[in-house]
């Protein structure tokens, strides 16, 4: 299927591996141009010219923390007018209600609700202008079924989820559309750390922990960044225009809900 949006201009975040990286490859094989963000420069670097040379679009670099003011001026001023947002942060890590404090939360926050909501913010008005524009929002199951142990993503995710209902369908007449996809287990660093928790934490070796998390998927497997990817980038296309405020569960089947 053709996109229809060969030669747009992308900010992915987080891109430099995991889903995020399977978002930018997805776009890329879709003829858009890129502004990739990371933390650590050398893995960005690396991630980028490999999509450089393997699909031959325009890749731009910015190594910078997003939940920073400082990292978010860079990015912004790297990015210049862009067509496609994706909004991609780590999540912080699992714990126990009483694990966490006021500071704990702010950082949560900052990463997975305000810098999201600070880049729509700076880039959307270019979208409008120009009438066309696409945001997806990487967030997670959580949403819709809190995980007891991600109290704080739950916390910071959910107020994301609740700001994109409200604002997308304020700037969907002007043909800017603005969705979440909400990842299930992938193979990823993430899910290895979280394995790695379930492994420590029952007493068993990390191949139990992982064999017995994928028990609990319909599709007994962890879904691949490229799948999750090739999701964004339909989300992100000329087709999608009609996709509003929408959550899209991209998990294998684990979320076990019929809305």
């Amino acid at each position: 299927m053709d996109l229809g949006i060969k030669g747009k201009r992308a900010l992915v975040c987080a891109s430099s591996k995991g889903l995020g990286r399977g978002c930018a490859e997805a776009l890329a094989e879709a003829g858009v141009d890129l502004v990739l963000n990371a933390r650590g420069a050398e893995a960005l670097e690396a991630t980028a010219a490999e999509i450089r040379s393997k699909y031959g679009v325009d890749v731009t670099t910015v190594a910078a923390d997003v939940a920073t003011e400082e990292g978010r001026a860079a990015l912004l001023a790297a990015a210049g007018d862009v067509d496609i947002l994706v909004n991609n942060a780590g999540g912080p890590p699992p714990g126990m209600w009483s694990d966490w404090d006021r500071d704990d939360f702010i950082a949560a926050l900052d990463a997975n609700m305000l810098a999201p909501i600070a880049l729509m913010k700076a880039l959307m008005p270019g979208m409008i202008d120009r009438g066309w524009g696409r945001v997806v929002n990487i967030t997670s199951g959580s949403v819709k079924a809190p995980i007891p142990a991600l109290g704080l993503s739950n916390s910071a995710r959910a107020g994301l989820t609740g700001f994109v209902a409200g604002t997308s369908r304020q700037v969907a007449q002007k043909g800017v559309n603005i969705n979440n996809l909400l990842p299930g287990i992938h193979a990823t660093d993430r899910a290895a750390s979280l394995d790695a928790g379930v492994s420590k934490a029952q007493g068993i070796d990390i191949a139990a922990a992982t064999a017995q998390r994928k028990a609990t998927i319909p599709a007994r497997r962890y879904g691949t960044a490229a799948e999750f990817g090739a999701a964004c980038a339909f989300l992100c296309s000329n087709q999608a225009g009609f996709i509003v405020g929408q959550n899209l569960v991209v998990d294998g089947g684990a979320l076990n809900a019929t809305i």
